[in-house]
């Protein structure tokens, strides 16, 4: 009854302010900038001064099309946006975008996470289900890869970075059973298609996506790297996040519940410029809020699944969890 609520407030009472943090020199990297909530963060990133802004997804000429739009209207100067290749269902295309990262980039002051799927389809992709790949493994693998830049960043210019990832609410109504079994067993669990609970699957992965924000950020501290990481959740929004349920019924609905994807981009916006304080934090709206089902510093869950992560991160990459 409290999220019903919550939804009705925030959908259709209260709505994120404008972005007005400066960007004026910064480079940015938003996975999934070329359409919905990502492209809709690029374009503000721009007006508000950003020199760089690299969309990372997996459709080249689809970002292409994006740049496009982006440079008609905002007028930007040539060489502000680029185009890179990154395929989140790909442990290797991961580690091929972060190599390219560190050796073309002078500076990275923010990275919006913002690239997910959701689907009841269960596939398989790299050695877990797609869901659990995307959302969590990759985006996971991309900030340990991308977090020596960010610190880098902040101490030559003495400034602080940002790493942002895209949340949702619904991680609130996750049942997560997958959870309920001996340790060790939680991915492999969520990999066995005959006992996978599809529609909650996008709710656990953001539940998921949550517990690896805290230990992350606990992990580096801003007062030694500089760099503030955090999770937003920009609300129901009208986005491309909805592609695979697309029929009469979910369009409808669309129509007349959700954001349009400049609203909820507004929360992108704010998380990739937010102040220390929002750091191992969940902040929908562009406000701390303390997470529920229990999602304490100590949780044994959280912990659980960070072990477990860390592990299947480290068969991939060697030493990648710990980077210094």
């Amino acid at each position: 009854m409290v999220l019903l609520f919550d939804f009705i407030y925030r959908q259709f009472i209260h709505e994120p302010p404008p972005p007005t943090a400066s960007f004026k020199g910064k480079t940015v990297i938003v996975t999934g900038g070329s359409g919905g909530l990502g492209l809709e963060a690029c374009r503000s990133m721009i007006r508000l001064g950003a020199s760089q802004v690299i969309i990372a997804c997996r459709n080249i000429e689809k970002g292409k099309a994006a740049a496009k739009d982006l440079e008609a209207t905002t007028s930007c100067s040539s060489g502000t946006i680029q185009v890179w290749n990154l395929n989140l269902s790909s442990f290797s295309s991961v580690q091929a975008f972060s190599k390219r990262v560190a050796a073309e980039l002078p500076r990275v002051d923010a990275v919006l996470a913002n690239a997910g799927i959701a689907t009841r389809t269960f596939r398989i992709s790299e050695d877990n289900e797609e869901t659990i790949t995307t959302n969590v493994v990759s985006m996971s693998l991309l900030a340990f890869l991308l977090h020596p830049k960010l610190r880098e960043t902040a101490s030559k210019h003495n400034t602080q970075t940002h790493l942002t990832i895209t949340g949702s609410e619904l991680y609130e109504v996750a049942a997560f059973k997958e959870s309920k079994v001996p340790d060790g067993q939680i991915f492999a669990t969520l990999n066995n298609k005959s006992t996978a609970n599809m529609s909650d699957r996008y709710n656990v992965s953001k539940l998921l996506d949550l517990y690896v924000l805290r230990e992350f950020a606990a992990s580096f501290p801003v007062s030694s790297s500089g760099v503030i990481i955090n999770c937003i959740a920009p609300g129901f929004c009208s986005s491309e996040l909805h592609r695979e349920h697309s029929n009469a019924f979910t369009n409808f609905l669309i129509r007349i519940l959700a954001r349009k994807a400049e609203v909820g981009a507004r929360t992108l916006v704010y998380g990739a410029s937010a102040g220390k304080e929002t750091h191992g934090q969940y902040v929908p709206d562009c406000k701390i809020k303390a997470p529920q089902k229990g999602l304490g510093e100590n949780s044994e869950l959280q912990h659980r699944v960070w072990t477990e992560l860390k592990k299947k991160l480290e068969l991939i990459q060697p030493g990648v969890t710990s980077l210094t």
